[in-house]
């Protein structure tokens, strides 16, 4: 099978989920076009997932897909922006028909979650990997960065953490269904799209706990120049994890942010003061989180 041909069979297996209604031109040109509402801007993120580094190659294509697209979207999510569509590439060794068509359906079922669109991409032979780029909107001037963080603040949390570190810590790798709950938090991520409105009210700096909570929170302390504590007891941490993991583990994509009031739904855990640094339960944090290349 050709490349061509492959474009249109994970074409077809998307579906709908290939255009919508601000998509002017999808797969199939040179690039897409989409149309921009008035009196909004663009949030756009880029991912690139390597096999073996964040996802196991041998996972079931279906999962992976789904993965790749939801820790792509989660950018977006903390930015407390409404997601739009997405751009896909994707280098494999062989171009494997099957395998695709269960990687598209995985996608298809995130796209569909997260009500986005997959419309462009790309195909190329090398070692297996997946780089998404994601894109969606939000009214010009409220999109929530790192850096807006002030002392006073509290520092909440969307949700349970540790659970996919757990996963990983466990080289807890072998799916099938049902997926164990720790196996669910790492494979299947929600992109937390769903509290973006309590995030545009009540919060002044967020990020999503990709690479550790505490990792996470030493960006919006060193971006907006705050010094950040939190209390290790409040953390909520995932039945199947450990405290190590909620703090340091990463892969949750919940989201953690800053704010004079908690968002409805989030858990308080901290609070801003002037200075800098995280610190947990009054011990400074050192540098201790995933990092692509750390030694």
């Amino acid at each position: 099978m050709d490349e061509f041909a492959l474009i249109d069979a994970v074409v077809e297996v998307l579906g709908d989920r290939a255009g919508g209604d601000w998509i002017a031109v999808g797969p199939g040109d040179d690039a897409a076009v989409i149309d921009v509402s008035p009196g909004h801007q663009l949030v756009a993120s880029i991912d690139a997932l390597i096999a073996g580094v964040h996802f196991p190659a041998d996972a079931p294509a279906r999962l992976i897909g789904y993965r790749a697209l939801m820790v792509s979207l989660s950018d977006v999510a903390a930015m407390a922006a409404t997601p739009r569509y997405v751009l896909v590439s994707l280098t494999l060794p062989e171009p494997d028909v099957s395998w695709c068509r269960e990687l598209a359906l995985g996608m298809r079922d995130a796209a569909q979650a997260a009500d986005v669109y997959l419309c462009g991409g790309n195909f190329s032979r090398g070692e297996l990997a997946i780089h998404v780029s994601a894109h969606g909107e939000i009214s010009a001037g409220e999109a929530l960065t790192r850096s807006g963080a002030q002392p006073g603040d509290g520092v909440f949390v969307s949700g349970e953490l540790g659970g996919a570190a757990a996963c990983v810590r466990q080289r807890d790798f072998e799916f099938t269904e049902p997926l164990r709950p720790q196996q669910f938090r790492y494979m299947c991520p929600q992109a937390r799209f769903d509290v973006a409105p309590a995030l545009r009210g009540d919060a002044s700096a967020a990020i999503d706990v990709s690479d550790g909570l505490a990792q996470d929170l030493a960006h919006i302390s060193r971006a907006s120049g705050v010094r950040v504590d939190i209390t290790a007891d409040s953390v909520p941490v995932h039945p199947d994890a450990t405290l190590e993991d909620a703090l340091y583990g990463g892969d949750d994509y919940e989201i953690a942010c800053t704010g004079p009031r908690a968002p409805e739904g989030f858990v308080r855990i901290g609070e801003v003061s002037a200075g800098g640094g995280v610190w947990i339960d009054g011990a400074r944090f050192e540098q201790r989180g995933y990092n692509h290349f750390s030694a």
